[in-house]
């Protein structure tokens, strides 16, 4: 891993989680009253200051209905960068799949996916940049 590769993991482990909830459609203390962690540490691990404890993945991944495997992933755990960059890959493969017309590259089929909000796809963008830097 290159100079700074924790924190880049950390942040686009930040990044995953904020799309996540994002796209969940909740707020950051609706999601912190879910997980009863505070909302200000949920918003530290958001922006990329706090690598969450197994534990608080756990809850963040109940919150936000996905698999804790897929938090595990992004954080680094349980598989490595390659395998969450395979696992954010497949995403948007299955976002493309779904996208009326054929984006030929994951970023275009990010920027195609009309579901998202631009916040949630530059979030996308920024979680699969991270990997392959990496």
């Amino acid at each position: 891993m290159r100079d700074g590769g924790w924190s880049d993991q950390v942040n686009a482990l930040g990044g995953f989680i904020r799309a996540q909830r994002q796209m969940a459609k909740l707020s950051l203390r609706e999601m912190a009253s879910m997980t009863r962690v505070s909302n200000a540490y949920l918003s530290q691990v958001e922006r990329g200051l706090h690598q969450p404890s197994l534990k608080v993945l756990h809850s963040i991944a109940d919150a936000l209905h996905l698999n804790t495997e897929q938090l595990l992933q992004q954080a680094g755990w349980g598989g490595g960068a390659g395998a969450g960059a395979a696992a954010a890959n497949g995403r948007a493969e299955a976002a493309a799949d779904e996208a009326p017309a054929g984006p030929c590259s994951v970023e275009e089929a990010v920027r195609a996916e009309s579901r998202l909000t631009e916040e949630q796809k530059t979030a996308l963008l920024g979680v699969y940049r991270s990997f392959l830097e990496s």
